[in-house]
């Protein structure tokens, strides 16, 4: 994704800095993990890559003409973002899903929860929970609390449309279902 990025700058002649720094998954704070899962992935820990409710809930409102939001899990952001770009196609969901068993299997959920965590585009040319806490509250991403980890979470499903300040009304769901799940 990001190279696409960078080329989409190129022909638009628009400028383009990147904004990134891997950090291990122990420095990105539990809030955060936690409100991405919450927001993007409820049942990661329970799944094999791919979440087949969200699927069927997904494939029916897409029949009934209601789109109400994506079925696809972090393992499956994750395979996309590393090897695909944003756009969206049959092809590409079927290699996609060649390789979400492949990536379940080999990684483990700790280590695609913190490879997604590092490469997921959280702004123009910001990658990464490093540089998202950074450009967006001027810490690290150890130090997140929850309010601001709620607010990065919000904006994962458009960010670069969304903008954490603007977010509280879906970070407020987010934390709904981050007590939901205990957390």
């Amino acid at each position: 994704m990001q190279v696409q990025r960078r080329i989409q700058a190129l022909v638009s002649g628009k400028a383009y800095r990147k904004k990134y720094q891997f950090v291990p998954l122990s420095r990105i704070s539990a809030q955060l993990q936690h409100a991405v899962i919450a927001a993007e992935d409820a049942r990661f820990y329970q799944h094999h890559g791919f979440d087949w409710k969200e699927i069927r809930t997904a494939a029916e409102d897409d029949l009934a003409d209601r789109r109400s939001r994506g079925a696809s899990t972090i393992t499956q952001q994750l395979v996309k973002n590393l090897f695909f770009g944003t756009g969206r196609s049959w092809l590409r969901k079927g290699a996609e899903a060649t390789l979400v068993p492949v990536a379940e299997y080999a990684l483990g959920k700790q280590r695609i929860l913190e490879l997604y965590l590092n490469v997921v585009e959280w702004g123009p040319g910001v990658y990464g929970a490093e540089a998202a806490a950074q450009s967006y509250d001027s810490t690290s991403a150890a130090k997140l609390n929850r309010g601001q980890a709620l607010r990065l979470a919000a904006i994962l499903p458009a960010p670069l449309r969304r903008r954490p300040e603007r977010m509280g009304w879906y970070a407020g769901i987010i934390d709904g279902r981050m007590r939901q799940m205990g957390w």
